[in-house]
Protein backbone atom coordinates (compact mmCIF):
# COMPACT_ATOMS: atom_id res chain seq x y z
CA UNK A 1 0.00 0.00 0.00
CA UNK A 2 2.78 2.45 0.91
CA UNK A 3 4.70 1.86 -2.54
CA UNK A 4 1.54 3.29 -4.66
CA UNK A 5 0.54 5.52 -2.08
CA UNK A 6 4.20 7.16 -2.29
CA UNK A 7 4.21 7.02 -6.27
CA UNK A 8 0.45 9.15 -6.23
CA UNK A 9 2.06 11.61 -3.79
CA UNK A 10 4.96 12.04 -5.93
CA UNK A 11 2.91 12.33 -9.21
CA UNK A 12 0.67 14.60 -7.43
CA UNK A 13 3.53 17.47 -6.21
CA UNK A 14 4.84 16.74 -10.04
CA UNK A 15 1.83 17.77 -11.85
CA UNK A 16 1.87 20.32 -9.17
CA UNK A 17 4.63 22.21 -9.98
CA UNK A 18 4.66 21.37 -13.36
CA UNK A 19 0.92 23.37 -13.59
CA UNK A 20 2.72 26.22 -11.23
CA UNK A 21 5.47 26.33 -13.89
CA UNK A 22 3.06 26.36 -16.91
CA UNK A 23 0.88 29.00 -15.21
CA UNK A 24 4.22 31.29 -14.71
CA UNK A 25 5.26 30.72 -18.08
CA UNK A 26 1.83 31.55 -19.74
CA UNK A 27 1.87 34.84 -17.55
CA UNK A 28 5.53 35.63 -18.82
CA UNK A 29 4.13 34.66 -22.30
CA UNK A 30 1.37 37.22 -22.01
CA UNK A 31 3.49 39.95 -20.54
CA UNK A 32 5.82 39.91 -22.96
CA UNK A 33 2.84 40.22 -25.39
CA UNK A 34 2.32 43.28 -23.97
CA UNK A 35 6.10 44.54 -24.24
CA UNK A 36 6.85 48.02 -25.54
CA UNK A 37 7.48 47.58 -29.27
CA UNK A 38 11.24 47.67 -30.51
CA UNK A 39 14.12 45.81 -32.72
CA UNK A 40 15.22 43.06 -32.84
CA UNK A 41 18.58 42.60 -30.86
CA UNK A 42 20.00 41.34 -27.78
CA UNK A 43 18.81 43.50 -24.28
CA UNK A 44 22.54 42.94 -23.57
CA UNK A 45 24.45 44.66 -26.05
CA UNK A 46 25.82 48.01 -26.18
CA UNK A 47 24.48 49.92 -28.72
CA UNK A 48 25.41 54.12 -29.79
CA UNK A 49 23.25 56.77 -28.46
CA UNK A 50 22.03 57.87 -32.29
CA UNK A 51 21.19 54.16 -32.85
CA UNK A 52 18.68 54.41 -29.57
CA UNK A 53 17.80 57.88 -30.94
CA UNK A 54 16.89 56.23 -34.56
CA UNK A 55 14.68 53.42 -32.80
CA UNK A 56 12.56 55.86 -30.79
CA UNK A 57 11.84 57.87 -33.49
CA UNK A 58 10.98 54.83 -35.58
CA UNK A 59 9.22 52.57 -32.57
CA UNK A 60 7.70 54.83 -30.23
CA UNK A 61 8.68 56.63 -26.90
CA UNK A 62 9.30 53.68 -24.65
CA UNK A 63 10.82 50.36 -26.69
CA UNK A 64 12.42 47.09 -26.03
CA UNK A 65 14.44 44.72 -26.58
CA UNK A 66 13.95 41.24 -25.59
CA UNK A 67 15.79 37.69 -25.48
CA UNK A 68 14.37 35.05 -23.45
CA UNK A 69 12.94 36.36 -19.64
CA UNK A 70 15.76 39.14 -19.91
CA UNK A 71 14.33 42.41 -21.17
CA UNK A 72 15.57 45.81 -21.84
CA UNK A 73 12.90 48.92 -21.86
CA UNK A 74 14.44 52.25 -23.42
CA UNK A 75 12.59 55.68 -22.56
CA UNK A 76 13.62 57.69 -24.63
CA UNK A 77 10.82 60.69 -24.62
CA UNK A 78 10.36 63.66 -22.06
CA UNK A 79 6.87 63.33 -20.85
CA UNK A 80 7.69 60.08 -20.93
CA UNK A 81 10.48 59.95 -18.33
CA UNK A 82 8.06 62.31 -16.50
CA UNK A 83 5.32 59.70 -15.95
CA UNK A 84 7.47 56.61 -15.35
CA UNK A 85 10.33 57.58 -13.73
CA UNK A 86 9.12 60.51 -11.87
CA UNK A 87 5.57 59.66 -11.16
CA UNK A 88 5.69 56.04 -11.03
CA UNK A 89 9.46 56.56 -9.19
CA UNK A 90 8.91 54.12 -6.44
CA UNK A 91 8.27 51.18 -9.10
CA UNK A 92 11.82 51.61 -10.27
CA UNK A 93 13.92 52.73 -7.61
CA UNK A 94 15.82 49.65 -7.76
CA UNK A 95 18.76 48.90 -9.58
CA UNK A 96 19.29 45.31 -11.68
CA UNK A 97 21.14 42.88 -9.40
CA UNK A 98 24.70 43.30 -10.38
CA UNK A 99 27.62 40.58 -9.45
CA UNK A 100 30.38 41.77 -11.15
CA UNK A 101 30.03 45.82 -10.28
CA UNK A 102 27.65 45.44 -6.80
CA UNK A 103 29.12 42.16 -5.27
CA UNK A 104 32.50 41.15 -6.58
CA UNK A 105 34.13 45.01 -6.56
CA UNK A 106 32.02 46.28 -4.42
CA UNK A 107 31.11 44.13 -1.57
CA UNK A 108 27.09 44.92 -1.55
CA UNK A 109 28.52 48.34 -0.56
CA UNK A 110 28.74 50.58 -3.68
CA UNK A 111 26.00 53.69 -3.11
CA UNK A 112 25.02 53.74 -6.76
CA UNK A 113 23.93 50.10 -7.29
CA UNK A 114 22.21 49.38 -3.93
CA UNK A 115 18.61 48.36 -4.34
CA UNK A 116 15.52 49.15 -1.79
CA UNK A 117 17.53 48.22 1.70
CA UNK A 118 18.05 49.65 4.93
CA UNK A 119 21.77 50.25 4.00
CA UNK A 120 20.27 52.19 0.96
CA UNK A 121 18.07 54.34 3.35
CA UNK A 122 21.18 54.95 6.17
CA UNK A 123 23.15 55.90 3.12
CA UNK A 124 20.93 58.74 1.07
CA UNK A 125 19.43 60.15 4.30
CA UNK A 126 23.60 60.69 5.17
CA UNK A 127 24.15 62.08 1.45
CA UNK A 128 21.08 64.28 1.44
CA UNK A 129 22.10 65.89 4.91
CA UNK A 130 25.72 66.57 3.21
CA UNK A 131 24.60 67.94 0.25
CA UNK A 132 21.59 69.66 1.31
CA UNK A 133 22.04 72.86 -0.41
CA UNK A 134 22.51 74.78 2.62
CA UNK A 135 25.31 72.40 3.50
CA UNK A 136 27.43 72.70 0.45
CA UNK A 137 27.99 76.42 1.02
CA UNK A 138 30.82 75.66 3.29
CA UNK A 139 32.96 74.73 0.19
CA UNK A 140 32.30 77.98 -1.59
CA UNK A 141 35.52 79.43 -0.62
CA UNK A 142 37.33 76.70 -1.72
CA UNK A 143 35.94 75.68 -4.61
CA UNK A 144 36.53 79.39 -6.10
CA UNK A 145 40.35 78.99 -5.37
CA UNK A 146 40.52 76.02 -6.86
CA UNK A 147 38.82 77.33 -10.22
CA UNK A 148 41.14 80.30 -9.88
CA UNK A 149 43.67 77.69 -10.41
CA UNK A 150 42.47 76.23 -13.26
CA UNK A 151 42.89 79.87 -15.08
CA UNK A 152 47.04 79.62 -14.03
CA UNK A 153 46.74 76.27 -15.23
CA UNK A 154 45.60 77.39 -18.65
CA UNK A 155 48.15 80.04 -18.80
CA UNK A 156 50.91 77.91 -18.71
CA UNK A 157 49.57 74.82 -20.19
CA UNK A 158 46.71 75.33 -22.45
CA UNK A 159 46.79 72.26 -24.54
CA UNK A 160 46.52 70.32 -20.88
CA UNK A 161 43.06 71.56 -20.72
CA UNK A 162 41.30 68.03 -19.97
CA UNK A 163 44.20 67.16 -17.16
CA UNK A 164 43.64 71.14 -15.48
CA UNK A 165 40.11 70.24 -15.60
CA UNK A 166 40.30 66.57 -13.76
CA UNK A 167 42.49 68.14 -11.44
CA UNK A 168 40.15 70.86 -10.13
CA UNK A 169 37.47 67.88 -10.06
CA UNK A 170 39.42 65.79 -7.86
CA UNK A 171 40.71 68.42 -5.77
CA UNK A 172 37.16 69.92 -4.90
CA UNK A 173 35.85 66.49 -4.46
CA UNK A 174 38.86 65.29 -1.93
CA UNK A 175 38.14 68.72 -0.23
CA UNK A 176 34.62 68.06 0.30
CA UNK A 177 34.61 64.13 0.70
CA UNK A 178 37.55 64.04 3.22
CA UNK A 179 38.83 67.77 3.99
CA UNK A 180 41.88 67.41 2.11
CA UNK A 181 42.52 71.67 1.46
CA UNK A 182 45.21 71.71 -0.94
CA UNK A 183 45.30 71.30 -4.05
CA UNK A 184 45.66 67.29 -5.98
CA UNK A 185 48.10 66.19 -8.11
CA UNK A 186 47.01 64.28 -11.18
CA UNK A 187 49.86 62.02 -11.20
CA UNK A 188 51.38 61.74 -7.18
CA UNK A 189 48.00 61.57 -5.31
CA UNK A 190 47.51 58.01 -4.62
CA UNK A 191 43.33 58.72 -4.26
CA UNK A 192 43.92 60.35 -7.60
CA UNK A 193 45.78 57.61 -9.10
CA UNK A 194 43.81 54.99 -7.76
CA UNK A 195 40.21 56.70 -9.35
CA UNK A 196 41.68 56.85 -12.76
CA UNK A 197 42.28 52.96 -12.02
CA UNK A 198 39.14 52.11 -10.87
CA UNK A 199 36.90 54.51 -12.30
CA UNK A 200 36.21 53.04 -15.91
CA UNK A 201 36.20 49.84 -14.04
CA UNK A 202 33.12 50.29 -12.30
CA UNK A 203 31.64 52.15 -15.11
CA UNK A 204 31.87 49.27 -17.27
CA UNK A 205 29.71 47.11 -14.95
CA UNK A 206 27.21 48.99 -15.00
CA UNK A 207 26.49 48.52 -18.97
CA UNK A 208 24.13 45.72 -19.62
CA UNK A 209 25.98 42.36 -20.55
CA UNK A 210 29.06 43.75 -19.24
CA UNK A 211 30.10 39.96 -17.17
CA UNK A 212 28.52 36.47 -17.87
CA UNK A 213 28.66 36.30 -14.39
CA UNK A 214 25.80 38.85 -13.73
CA UNK A 215 23.33 36.37 -16.34
CA UNK A 216 25.05 33.16 -14.94
CA UNK A 217 25.86 34.07 -10.71
CA UNK A 218 27.29 30.50 -10.18
CA UNK A 219 30.44 31.72 -12.33
CA UNK A 220 31.19 33.66 -9.05
CA UNK A 221 32.02 30.27 -7.44
CA UNK A 222 34.43 29.18 -10.01
CA UNK A 223 38.14 29.85 -8.85
CA UNK A 224 39.36 30.69 -12.31
CA UNK A 225 36.83 32.80 -13.64
CA UNK A 226 37.07 36.64 -12.89
CA UNK A 227 40.69 36.79 -11.44
CA UNK A 228 40.96 40.25 -13.01
CA UNK A 229 37.51 41.47 -11.64
CA UNK A 230 38.02 40.16 -7.81
CA UNK A 231 41.58 41.22 -8.13
CA UNK A 232 40.48 44.56 -8.83
CA UNK A 233 37.61 44.79 -5.98
CA UNK A 234 40.48 43.66 -3.60
CA UNK A 235 42.33 47.00 -4.81
CA UNK A 236 39.61 48.79 -4.31
CA UNK A 237 38.81 47.54 -0.53
CA UNK A 238 42.03 48.05 0.04
CA UNK A 239 42.16 51.46 -0.90
CA UNK A 240 39.22 52.89 1.02
CA UNK A 241 39.81 51.37 4.42
CA UNK A 242 43.87 52.66 3.50
CA UNK A 243 41.85 55.82 3.15
CA UNK A 244 39.68 55.86 6.11
CA UNK A 245 42.18 54.65 7.97
CA UNK A 246 44.92 57.38 6.78
CA UNK A 247 41.51 60.20 8.03
CA UNK A 248 40.96 58.74 10.95
CA UNK A 249 44.50 59.05 12.04
CA UNK A 250 44.84 62.78 11.04
CA UNK A 251 41.50 63.22 12.90
CA UNK A 252 43.40 61.78 16.31
CA UNK A 253 45.99 65.25 16.01
CA UNK A 254 44.25 67.53 13.67
CA UNK A 255 40.29 68.21 13.68
CA UNK A 256 40.41 69.67 10.45
CA UNK A 257 37.88 71.38 8.41
CA UNK A 258 34.44 70.39 7.73
CA UNK A 259 33.90 67.58 5.38
CA UNK A 260 32.12 64.55 5.04
CA UNK A 261 34.22 62.37 6.68
CA UNK A 262 34.66 64.29 10.11
CA UNK A 263 30.77 64.35 10.05
CA UNK A 264 30.15 60.54 9.05
CA UNK A 265 33.24 59.17 11.05
CA UNK A 266 32.36 61.54 14.30
CA UNK A 267 28.57 60.28 13.89
CA UNK A 268 29.26 56.44 13.50
CA UNK A 269 31.75 56.84 16.45
CA UNK A 270 28.56 58.33 18.50
CA UNK A 271 25.36 56.82 17.18
CA UNK A 272 26.99 53.85 15.54
CA UNK A 273 25.09 54.69 12.05
CA UNK A 274 27.65 52.90 9.72
CA UNK A 275 30.07 50.10 9.98
CA UNK A 276 33.67 50.30 9.46
CA UNK A 277 33.58 48.72 6.26
CA UNK A 278 30.10 50.60 5.17
CA UNK A 279 31.63 53.97 5.83
CA UNK A 280 34.80 53.83 3.36
CA UNK A 281 32.75 52.55 0.83
CA UNK A 282 29.70 54.93 1.53
CA UNK A 283 32.86 57.95 0.72
CA UNK A 284 34.70 55.97 -1.62
CA UNK A 285 31.51 55.54 -3.59
CA UNK A 286 31.21 59.35 -3.34
CA UNK A 287 34.75 60.13 -4.25
CA UNK A 288 34.09 58.05 -7.53
CA UNK A 289 30.66 59.56 -8.70
CA UNK A 290 31.91 63.35 -8.17
CA UNK A 291 35.26 63.06 -9.49
CA UNK A 292 34.47 62.03 -13.02
CA UNK A 293 31.36 63.36 -13.58
CA UNK A 294 32.42 66.95 -13.04
CA UNK A 295 35.57 66.92 -14.93
CA UNK A 296 33.25 65.70 -18.33
CA UNK A 297 30.83 68.25 -17.82
CA UNK A 298 33.20 71.03 -17.19
CA UNK A 299 35.17 69.80 -20.51
CA UNK A 300 31.43 69.50 -22.21
CA UNK A 301 30.94 73.40 -21.44
CA UNK A 302 34.15 74.10 -23.08
CA UNK A 303 33.82 72.40 -26.21
CA UNK A 304 30.57 74.11 -26.46
CA UNK A 305 32.08 77.69 -25.98
CA UNK A 306 34.60 77.27 -28.73
CA UNK A 307 32.03 75.46 -31.36
CA UNK A 308 29.17 78.27 -30.76
CA UNK A 309 31.38 81.26 -30.23
CA UNK A 310 28.01 83.45 -30.69
CA UNK A 311 26.96 82.09 -27.36
CA UNK A 312 29.89 82.66 -25.39
CA UNK A 313 29.69 85.89 -26.69
CA UNK A 314 26.50 86.59 -24.55
CA UNK A 315 28.18 85.21 -21.56
CA UNK A 316 31.16 87.64 -21.83
CA UNK A 317 28.97 90.75 -22.37
CA UNK A 318 26.50 89.60 -19.01
CA UNK A 319 29.62 88.77 -17.26
CA UNK A 320 31.36 92.13 -17.87
CA UNK A 321 27.91 93.70 -16.80
CA UNK A 322 27.17 92.02 -13.46
CA UNK A 323 31.16 90.57 -12.19
CA UNK A 324 32.69 93.67 -14.59
CA UNK A 325 36.50 93.24 -14.84
CA UNK A 326 38.34 94.04 -11.89
CA UNK A 327 37.58 90.99 -10.04
CA UNK A 328 36.83 87.29 -11.08
CA UNK A 329 33.29 85.98 -10.37
CA UNK A 330 32.29 84.70 -7.21
CA UNK A 331 28.86 82.93 -6.03
CA UNK A 332 27.62 85.67 -5.05
CA UNK A 333 26.84 86.78 -9.02
CA UNK A 334 25.17 83.00 -9.52
CA UNK A 335 21.53 84.23 -9.43
CA UNK A 336 22.41 87.65 -11.91
CA UNK A 337 24.16 85.61 -14.36
CA UNK A 338 20.82 83.40 -16.08
CA UNK A 339 22.90 83.60 -19.49
CA UNK A 340 25.64 81.31 -17.81
CA UNK A 341 23.74 79.29 -16.25
CA UNK A 342 21.37 78.68 -19.27
CA UNK A 343 24.55 77.92 -21.07
CA UNK A 344 25.37 75.16 -19.18
CA UNK A 345 22.21 74.00 -18.93
CA UNK A 346 22.39 73.47 -22.96
CA UNK A 347 25.82 71.95 -22.94
CA UNK A 348 24.39 69.85 -20.71
CA UNK A 349 21.36 68.76 -22.71
CA UNK A 350 23.79 68.77 -26.11
CA UNK A 351 26.49 66.16 -25.33
CA UNK A 352 24.89 64.94 -22.37
CA UNK A 353 27.41 63.37 -19.35
CA UNK A 354 25.48 60.18 -19.05
CA UNK A 355 23.91 59.56 -22.52
CA UNK A 356 22.61 56.18 -21.89
CA UNK A 357 21.20 57.12 -18.03
CA UNK A 358 21.57 54.71 -14.98
CA UNK A 359 20.09 51.43 -14.89
CA UNK A 360 16.79 50.63 -12.86
CA UNK A 361 14.66 47.56 -12.35
CA UNK A 362 11.06 47.26 -12.23
CA UNK A 363 10.55 46.00 -8.65
CA UNK A 364 6.68 45.14 -10.27
CA UNK A 365 4.58 44.87 -12.96
CA UNK A 366 4.05 48.73 -14.56
CA UNK A 367 1.40 48.87 -16.74
CA UNK A 368 1.05 51.70 -19.36
CA UNK A 369 -0.40 52.94 -22.23
CA UNK A 370 -1.78 49.72 -23.22
CA UNK A 371 1.37 48.25 -22.81
CA UNK A 372 3.42 46.41 -19.53
CA UNK A 373 6.99 47.07 -18.33
CA UNK A 374 7.43 43.80 -16.33
CA UNK A 375 9.14 43.48 -12.96
CA UNK A 376 12.71 42.10 -12.92
CA UNK A 377 13.02 44.35 -16.30
CA UNK A 378 15.90 46.59 -16.62
CA UNK A 379 15.04 49.90 -17.63
CA UNK A 380 17.16 53.10 -19.10
CA UNK A 381 16.29 57.14 -19.09
CA UNK A 382 17.90 57.51 -22.32
CA UNK A 383 19.29 61.08 -21.46
CA UNK A 384 20.42 61.21 -25.21
CA UNK A 385 17.02 60.62 -26.64
CA UNK A 386 15.12 62.71 -23.77
CA UNK A 387 17.44 65.73 -24.28
CA UNK A 388 16.47 65.41 -28.16
CA UNK A 389 12.59 65.52 -27.66
CA UNK A 390 11.53 68.12 -30.30
CA UNK A 391 8.30 68.52 -28.56
CA UNK A 392 10.41 69.88 -25.05
CA UNK A 393 13.64 71.12 -26.88
CA UNK A 394 12.82 72.35 -30.59
CA UNK A 395 15.10 72.06 -32.99
CA UNK A 396 17.32 69.79 -30.79
CA UNK A 397 20.11 69.38 -32.92
CA UNK A 398 20.97 73.35 -32.36
CA UNK A 399 22.44 75.02 -29.62
CA UNK A 400 20.39 77.43 -28.15
CA UNK A 401 20.35 78.50 -24.58
CA UNK A 402 17.85 81.12 -24.96
CA UNK A 403 15.60 77.83 -25.11
CA UNK A 404 16.07 77.79 -21.62
CA UNK A 405 15.48 81.42 -20.03
CA UNK A 406 11.47 82.37 -19.62
CA UNK A 407 10.05 85.02 -20.38
CA UNK A 408 10.73 87.21 -16.89
CA UNK A 409 14.29 86.75 -17.66
CA UNK A 410 15.16 84.19 -15.04
CA UNK A 411 15.94 80.49 -15.92
CA UNK A 412 12.42 78.00 -16.61
CA UNK A 413 12.96 75.61 -13.57
CA UNK A 414 10.08 73.61 -15.07
CA UNK A 415 12.56 72.33 -18.51
CA UNK A 416 14.56 69.69 -17.41
CA UNK A 417 16.90 67.61 -19.28
CA UNK A 418 17.04 65.30 -16.60
CA UNK A 419 21.26 65.48 -16.38
CA UNK A 420 21.22 64.34 -12.86
CA UNK A 421 18.86 61.23 -13.27
CA UNK A 422 15.17 61.02 -12.37
CA UNK A 423 12.80 60.31 -9.00
CA UNK A 424 14.15 59.11 -6.60
CA UNK A 425 17.56 57.98 -7.47
CA UNK A 426 17.97 61.80 -8.53
CA UNK A 427 22.20 62.13 -8.06
CA UNK A 428 22.46 63.16 -4.29
CA UNK A 429 25.63 65.34 -5.04
CA UNK A 430 23.69 67.12 -7.93
CA UNK A 431 24.16 70.76 -5.78
CA UNK A 432 27.50 70.60 -5.34
CA UNK A 433 27.79 69.47 -8.66
CA UNK A 434 25.63 72.51 -10.45
CA UNK A 435 27.80 74.62 -7.94
CA UNK A 436 30.96 73.66 -9.24
CA UNK A 437 30.08 73.59 -12.61
CA UNK A 438 28.85 77.43 -12.28
CA UNK A 439 31.77 78.50 -10.26
CA UNK A 440 34.46 76.83 -13.20
CA UNK A 441 32.49 77.96 -15.88
CA UNK A 442 31.87 81.56 -14.87
CA UNK A 443 35.95 81.86 -13.97
CA UNK A 444 36.85 80.85 -17.19
CA UNK A 445 35.00 82.34 -18.95
CA UNK A 446 35.73 85.49 -17.11
CA UNK A 447 39.20 85.05 -18.00
CA UNK A 448 39.25 83.56 -21.34
CA UNK A 449 38.09 84.09 -24.93
CA UNK A 450 37.67 79.69 -25.67
CA UNK A 451 38.32 79.46 -29.42
CA UNK A 452 38.84 76.08 -32.03
CA UNK A 453 41.64 75.89 -33.26
CA UNK A 454 41.57 76.00 -37.00
CA UNK A 455 44.73 73.84 -37.73
CA UNK A 456 42.81 71.42 -35.44
CA UNK A 457 39.23 71.45 -35.86
CA UNK A 458 36.86 69.80 -32.76
CA UNK A 459 34.75 66.34 -33.78
CA UNK A 460 32.15 66.81 -31.12
CA UNK A 461 30.97 63.32 -32.03
CA UNK A 462 34.44 61.88 -30.80
CA UNK A 463 33.27 60.68 -27.05
CA UNK A 464 34.23 57.11 -25.85
CA UNK A 465 30.95 55.30 -25.12
CA UNK A 466 30.10 54.12 -21.48
CA UNK A 467 27.44 55.20 -18.63
CA UNK A 468 29.71 58.14 -18.12
CA UNK A 469 30.68 59.15 -21.70
CA UNK A 470 34.33 60.61 -21.79
CA UNK A 471 35.89 63.64 -24.29
CA UNK A 472 38.34 62.13 -26.52
CA UNK A 473 41.27 64.33 -26.83
CA UNK A 474 40.31 67.83 -28.43
CA UNK A 475 41.85 71.11 -29.23
CA UNK A 476 41.38 74.47 -27.50
CA UNK A 477 43.07 77.99 -27.76
CA UNK A 478 42.51 80.48 -24.72
CA UNK A 479 42.91 83.60 -25.50
CA UNK A 480 43.40 85.76 -21.99
CA UNK A 481 40.99 88.68 -21.68
CA UNK A 482 43.37 90.95 -20.48
CA UNK A 483 46.69 91.28 -19.95
CA UNK A 484 48.25 87.93 -19.19
CA UNK A 485 50.47 88.80 -16.27
CA UNK A 486 47.29 90.99 -14.89
CA UNK A 487 45.69 88.00 -15.24
CA UNK A 488 47.84 85.80 -12.77
CA UNK A 489 47.54 88.85 -10.45
CA UNK A 490 44.00 88.82 -10.41
CA UNK A 491 43.79 84.94 -9.63
CA UNK A 492 45.23 86.11 -6.83
CA UNK A 493 49.61 84.51 -7.62
CA UNK A 494 52.16 84.99 -9.83
CA UNK A 495 53.46 81.25 -9.51
CA UNK A 496 51.81 78.21 -10.31
CA UNK A 497 49.32 76.94 -7.81
CA UNK A 498 51.15 73.88 -5.90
Amino acid sequence: MEGPFFLRSVLVVLVAVAGVYFIDRRRQQQKHALLPPGPPGSPHARYPPRLIQSWIEQYGPVISLRQGNDVLVIIGRHSEATQLLEKQGACFVDRPHSVAGSEILGRGMRFMLLSTCDRLRRFRKAAHTHFQPKATLAYDADQTSFARNIVIDLLDDPESHQSHVKRFSGSVTLRVIYGKTTPVSLTEDPCILHLKRMVPVVQGALLPGAYKVDHFPILRYIPWYGRQLKKWGEEEFKALTSWLSQYKSQMMTDSGPQSVAKEIVTRTVTEGNFTEQETAYFLGSLVGAAFDTTQVAISTIMMAAARFPEAQAVVHAQLDAVVGREAPPTFAEWVSLTELQAFILEALRWRPVNPFGAPRRASKDVFWNGYCIPAGATVFGNHWSIARDPDVFPNPEKFIPKRWIGPDGNINNDLKAYSFGFGRRTCVGSNLAIRSLYIASATIFWAFRVREDVKRPIDDTAFVPGIVSHQKPFSLLFEPRMDAAHLREVMGTLGKAA
